[in-house]
């Protein structure tokens, strides 16, 4: 799931090598945080937040198949 958020998060940015991911499996958890410059925080989270749902929603589609719950946070690179 991890290169699944890096894919979308790459080809979404203007600077895909600044993009960070990071990951922490807890019981039946998954915490993925992805981390992007502050210029290209819009064009992750879209308008209304309507790209970050939709990569949620990925990701809960993935989840259910393999049985684990997962939360991704999107932090801007300090």
């Amino acid at each position: 799931m991890v290169e699944l958020v890096e894919y979308i998060a790459k080809n979404l940015v203007e600077n895909p090598q600044k993009v960070e991911i990071t990951s922490v499996k807890e019981k039946d958890e998954l915490r993925i945080t992805l981390r992007v410059e502050q210029n290209d925080m819009g064009k992750v989270i879209g308008k209304q937040g309507k790209i970050a749902k939709a990569i949620r929603s990925i990701l809960k589609a993935v989840s259910l198949k393999e049985n684990i719950k997962v939360n991704l946070e999107i932090e801007e690179i300090k």
